[in-house]
Order: structure tokens, then sequence, then C-alpha cells
């Protein structure tokens, strides 16, 4: 008996409390052009994947160390008033902070480093003399304290009139909020290349078993259960979603070395600091790397156990 293919396949009836049917060859052709596409497709949404998750990781990070360097900080404003004399202001301003309970360190901005901030919107060499720039005080908090922040709000507001206190929450609840959208993002899109990869193994079983149609018929008739039927099948699609999500997984962690390794190059020069201060290192660091293998194995396992159940549902049809 020959499958579709042209390859002899032989096979036994099976007698009661007898061996399973041997093959001379395997039920499902290893190298067909099907299984080849299914492949690339495992290895398409794996790599993709892998991104993803990276790019989380990545996002996760630089919003998590964000959040940190903005929750140790809090500014001081004082704005330009008519009478106001924003030097004294300032420096009012700048001596309660530092005697208040849990505050580490305080740097009051002179005028010329308060315009230069400015400038990357405004662009350098304008005179900003009759503008009402107001004046900055960076007010760090010390390592493990918690201050009271509405009572320095309080004592500003009746020590040096005119000082108005950020204690950055707004910045902390979008970075939070970013952060949350990049993780729901990344879920979503896993989700939908896990569905999208049921449905290419789904198509690919059932050519699979269409092309040996005949052969698993007469195997099914002559007594062959089904989970011998679909336990061959599940391990085909199994090495095929091994091999395919190693060639994606593997292509993604090249790509996140090779694109750390850069970013490493250029550190020192201004656009790799800003890139660095965007994104961090560009390194998802060791618990990325596993996330990206334990992804592979996920993929591969949903190959294998779509391919059974496609099969199983396929025989009980027959039956």
């Amino acid at each position: 008996m020959t499958n579709s293919d042209g390859d002899d396949l032989t096979a036994a009836p099976r007698m009661p409390g007898g061996p399973l049917p041997r093959f001379d060859t395997p039920l499902v052709p290893r190298n067909s052009i099907s299984g080849r596409a299914l492949v690339a497709v495992v290895a398409i949404m794996t790599f993709l994947v892998s991104l993803t998750t990276g790019a989380v990781i990545l996002v996760s990070g630089a919003a998590s160390e964000w959040q940190a360097d903005v929750a140790r900080e809090i500014t001081i404003q004082v704005i330009p008033a008519p009478g106001r004399d924003l030097d004294v202001t300032v420096d009012k301003a700048a001596m309660v902070a530092r005697a208040f309970p849990g505050i580490g360190d305080v740097r009051a901005y002179s005028k010329e480093e308060s315009t230069k901030l400015l400038e990357p919107w405004l662009g350098s060499g304008l005179s900003l003399d009759q503008l009402p720039v107001p004046r900055l005080i960076v007010v760090k908090i010390s390592s493990g304290a918690t201050p009271d922040i509405p009572q320095l709000r309080k004592m500003l507001v009746e020590q040096a009139p005119g000082a108005t206190l950020d204690d950055h929450r707004g910045w902390i609840d979008r970075m939070r909020t970013m952060a949350g959208t990049a993780i729901a993002a990344g879920v979503g899109i896993l989700i939908l290349m896990l569905a999208a990869t049921v449905l290419s193994v789904t198509f690919a079983t059932r050519g699979a078993m269409a092309t040996n149609k005949t052969v698993i018929e007469v195997l099914h008739f002559v007594g062959a259960k089904n989970g011998f039927i679909a336990g061959h099948f599940q391990r085909h699609f199994l090495l095929l979603g091994l091999q395919g999500g190693a060639i994606g997984g593997g292509s993604a962690i090249v790509l996140f070395a090779l694109a750390s390794l850069v970013s490493r190059w250029f550190a020192g020069t201004a656009g790799g600091d800003q890139t660095t201060a965007m994104f961090g290192s560009f390194s998802i660091g060791i618990s990325g790397y596993v996330a990206v293998l334990g992804q592979v194995v996920l993929i591969a396992a949903v190959t294998a156990m779509t391919s059974r159940q496609t099969v199983n549902r396929t025989l009980e049809m027959i039956d």
C-alpha cells in the first residue's frame, strides 16, 4: 500500500492484545511543502511575539526607572510677579525645604540655568528677559524617607509666598498607565499570535490528513486507535513547532543582543545618552531571554496540541 506521495507504507492488522502497527515510512511526510511553510509561519510568529515581549520588558523597565527617579524628587517653582523679589523668595523657599525632615538635597536653579531649560523647545539665542520665566528648586528626598508633602506645601505658602510645590504625582500616574498599557498590548499581541498559530496548524493538519486520507481510513478501520494516529501527527507538528520557534526566537535573541551591544558602543554620545534615558540599555536581561525561550516552548506545545485535537475531531467524524 502506498500513500499519495508514492511512498511504500505497510501496516498489519492489529490483533486483540497484539502490538501496534509499525511503519517503514512515517505516516506524516517530514519534508513536505506544507511542513516547510508551517515552519516559516511559526518562525515569523515567534519572532514577532519575542520582539513584542522584549519591547514590553524595555518599556516597563524604563518606566520603572523613571518612576523611581521622579518619586525621589519634588520641584518648587517660584513664579515672577510685580513687586516680588525672585532671589529672596527662592532663598526662603530653599531654606524651608532644607530644614524640612526627610529632605536630602536642595538645589536652586539660577536665572541663566532656568532659561537654558527652555532652549530645547524655544531654541538658543532668544532673550527671555521680558517673559515671566519661573525659577526652579529641585528637592531630593532622602533614601527611605517619607516627608509630609502637604505640610511642606503649607509651610512654603506661609513663609515663601509665590512658591508652589509639585510632587510629580501626575507624571507618575502617566508612567504607570503607560507601563500597564504596554503590558496589556503585549499580552493582546501574544494572544493574537497564538490564535493565528492555532489556525495555521489546524489547516496544515487537515491538509496532511487529506493527503494521507486513504491510509488513515484503513488504519482506523483495521483497529488503530485514534490516539495512535493522533500521536504521529502530534510528534510531527511538535518537531515543526520547535524548529520554527527556535528559528524565530533565536533570531529575536540575536537582535536584542546586537541592539544591546550597539547601545554600549554609542554610550557617551548625545544620541546614545538620549536613547538610554528613554529606553535604557536595550538589554532585556536574563529574565527576558528566559521569557523568549519559554515562548518557543509554548508555541511548540500549542502546535502539537492543536494538531492532536484536530486529528481527534476529524477521526470522530469518521466514526
